[in-house]
């Protein structure tokens, strides 16, 4: 299926590796022109040389390297049509309550502030162009609460909800908004809260549905489809990739 994304410019941030890097060679193999952000700088010039995209550096903890990261990537490569707003996921902890004001702080600044911030700066010039793509790579937690992930539970909504309004007042300018919400992945993240990949392929087989852990390639292969043409009319939606995983509808 050709998906119309043909030197089309993205921008995908939380690069680096996992989910991230997944979609970046995902947009990249159909013929979209990447940047690629995050904090890792090796492992992004890495990635950026291997699908023949730039590197750039982005701290969602600071909100001043926002600005200078999209003025680079339009002066390396034009316009971004595409913006993959993805984040690492914030501190865990069992304790619902046992957060502090700086955490709290932090999760709402890179989980909120920064993909809004950044869809501040490209959504305009989107709707000018009449043509835009946004997608927010979220959590299952975004639709139903885990253990554990209370600093997600809190913040993932509010993003989405945003989204949801931009979605209602930019579709008929061409441009949507969108978020995939992943469920059991097999990231560092996930093998760093099992203490081994076996140990959360093990859970997953008894927990999820589909009996395995999802892999990053299977996150990109719906997140792409989101930001190409073919989904001109997909917006304001929030698609839950877990195999099964979350019971609420």
């Amino acid at each position: 299926m050709e998906l119309g994304l043909e030197g089309r410019v993205a921008l995908v941030t939380g690069a680096s590796r996992g989910i991230g890097r997944a979609i970046a060679e995902g947009l990249a193999a159909e013929g979209a022109r990447v940047a690629v952000a995050s904090r890792s700088r090796e492992a992004l010039e890495e990635l950026a040389g291997a699908i023949g995209g730039s590197a750039h550096h982005l701290d969602s903890d600071d909100l001043a390297t926002i600005d200078p990261l999209v003025d680079a990537v339009e002066r390396d490569l034009g316009p971004v049509d595409v913006l993959v707003a993805n984040t690492g996921g914030p501190p865990t902890g069992a304790d619902p309550l046992g957060f502090t004001a700086a955490q709290w702080e932090a999760a709402h600044r890179a989980l909120v502030v920064a993909p809004m911030l950044l869809m501040a700066r490209l959504v305009p010039g989107m709707r000018a162009r009449g043509w835009g793509r946004v997608l927010a790579v979220s959590s299952s937690a975004a639709r139903e609460p885990i253990g554990g992930l209370q600093l997600s539970n809190a913040n993932r909504p509010g993003l989405l909800a945003a989204m949801k309004h931009l979605a209602h007042t930019a579709a008929a300018d061409g441009v949507t908004f969108n978020a995939v919400l992943p469920g059991r992945i097999a990231t560092d993240r996930i093998v760093a809260n099992h203490g081994s990949l076996a140990a959360a392929q093990e859970a997953a087989r008894r927990l999820v549905p589909a009996g395995r852990l999802g892999t990053p390639a299977e996150i990109a292969d719906v997140a792409v489809f989101l930001c190409s043409d073919r989904a001109r009319y997909v917006t304001g939606q929030s698609l839950l990739v877990d195999g099964g995983l979350t019971r609420s509808w």
